[in-house]
Formats: structure tokens, C-alpha cells, sequence
């Protein structure tokens, strides 16, 4: 009796205590986001937040060229999703359906690409950049951002597109649809569980970049949040305030991210399962 409910109890505890392990640091960043600076620097941790204030808020957005550091992290970071899944479609399709000589080759080149870390390119892609004269332009982070995610978008699709039946698409092309057409109106639909989660990846990639922007855009002009972040410093020491409020504002879009497309990847798999 006892060993059964040993058995049934343990592994609620270890999921309840992992629970509060990933999520503490994340109320605490936001916790503190609103604390009075008193709060912050006492030495007895304030573990509730009785005095809220919104004052590191305004410190955060009051920097300058804030709303220009949003709308250069949306842009980049939504185009290189977008660029990247109509590439990783497909290439995806053509790796899981067609056969031809070096196949194996190019999956496990993609595969090295996703192992190797981009920082060891970052002196080459400075210098090709910086020949092109296209330093401080968001159209090289784009292009570079795209190029770093879209290794694991086109093995994860991949995977996908394979589980999809060809009966499915062959049945589609004998109804008089041409492949395009079969791939638009039957394999796609199905894929979107896996365009949901890919796009996820792609998106916190790309969001939560920061060595190529520092290294690339020195303009504030031309630069992204994550650079933004690490502004609260002065030579007095940091503003955490001011630091757990920007974060907390930074992880705003991933947290709304997540929730929306684990609805809709849900729906997609009732989808495919009633397509099927």
C-alpha cells in the first residue's frame, strides 16, 4: 500500500518542484519589475510586492529610440520566420518526397549546419557586410537570421512532410490537381503542427539574437531589444529596475507567441486528424 502510493505520489512532487524551479525566476523577474527600488536593494528579500509602481516601466520605454528598437526587432525577426518557412517548404518537400544522387549528403550538410555554432562565421559575415556597404541595414541581420534558423526549419518540416502518406497527394493528383496543387490543398494543411512549432523556434531565434546586431549596427538607429536590454548600465552601477522591467516587456511577445500558436497547433493536429 504504501509503495503504491509512494509510486503515484513521487512523481507529482518532482513535477511540482520542477514546476517551481523554471517559473520562479520568471515571477521574480516580473516581481521585481514593479517593486519600489527600496524593495529591490533591501537586504531581506522582498518575496511579495505590497507597493507597486510603475516607474521602471516608464525608465525602460523612456529610452531613446525605444519604439525604434521595437519595430526593427518585429520587422527582422517576422521576416526572417516568413522567408525562412516558404524556403524550408520546399526544400523540405523535395528532401522527404524525391530521391536524387547526394540526398544523403545534403541532409546530414544540414545537419552539421545546425550542430555548428554561427559564431565561429560572425568575422566573415562582419566582413562581407562591411564590403558590401551595408553596415547599420536591417537587411543583413534579415538574410542572417534566416540563414540561422532555417537548418532546423527545413529538418523539422522535413519530418513532417515524410509522415504525411503519398496515397493522400497521389489521390489528389489522379483527382486532376497538378503537385503544386496537391501540396497546397493536402500536405500543407496537415503541416501545421509543425509550421507552428518551427515558426516558434525561428521567431525566439531571431528575437533573442544579440551578437550580430552589437557586432554589425553600432547606429542606434539601426539596432534591435536585445541591445536595448543592456542599456541600464551607468558608471554607478545597474538599474535593476529598470532591467526586470525591460525584460519582462521583452518576454511579453514570446509569452503571447506561445499561447497562440499552441492553440492553433492544436487545432491543426484535430485537423489533419479529420483530413486523414
Amino acid at each position: 500500500m504504501k509503495r503504491s502510493l509512494f509510486g503515484r505520489l513521487w512523481p507529482n512532487v518532482t513535477a511540482v518542484i520542477l514546476f517551481i524551479g523554471f517559473v520562479f525566476p520568471v515571477y521574480w523577474m516580473f516581481a521585481t519589475a514593479f517593486k519600489p527600488t527600496g524593495d529591490i536593494i533591501a537586504e531581506d528579500p522582498v518575496w511579495f510586492p505590497t507597493d507597486f509602481t510603475f516607474e521602471h516601466f516608464k525608465t525602460a520605454t523612456g529610452v531613446d529610440h525605444f519604439w525604434t528598437y521595437v519595430t526593427n526587432s518585429l520587422t527582422v525577426t517576422i521576416l526572417a520566420v516568413v522567408f525562412s518557412l516558404i524556403i524550408a517548404l520546399a526544400g523540405s518537400f523535395a528532401l522527404a518526397r524525391m530521391r536524387f544522387r547526394g540526398r544523403r549528403g545534403f541532409i546530414i550538410g544540414f545537419m552539421l549546419a545546425q550542430m555548428a555554432p554561427w559564431e565561429v562565421m560572425i568575422i566573415a559575415m562582419y566582413m562581407i557586410v562591411r564590403d558590401a556597404s551595408m553596415l547599420n541595414s536591417l537587411v543583413p541581420l534579415t538574410l542572417f537570421y534566416m540563414m540561422m534558423i532555417l537548418p532546423f526549419t527545413i529538418l523539422t518540416l522535413r519530418g513532417f512532410v515524410a509522415a504525411v502518406p503519398k496515397e493522400l497527394e497521389e489521390a489528389a493528383m489522379v483527382d486532376g490537381c497538378t503537385r503544386v496543387q496537391a501540396f497546397r490543398r493536402v500536405i500543407l494543411p496537415l503541416l501545421a503542427p509543425g509550421l507552428m512549432s518551427t515558426s516558434m523556434f525561428g521567431f525566439i531565434t531571431a528575437w533573442n539574437e544579440f551578437a550580430l546586431v552589437l557586432i554589425l549596427n553600432k547606429e542606434a538607429e539601426a539596432q534591435t531589444l536585445p541591445l536595448w536590454l543592456s542599456s541600464f548600465r551607468s558608471a554607478f552601477g545597474d538599474d535593476w529596475g529598470a532591467t526586470m522591467a525591460a525584460s519582462s516587456l521583452f518576454a511579453v511577445p514570446i509569452l503571447i507567441l506561445f499561447v497562440f500558436l499552441q492553440r492553433k497547433a492544436v487545432s491543426g493536429l484535430t485537423a489533419g486528424a479529420v483530413k486523414g
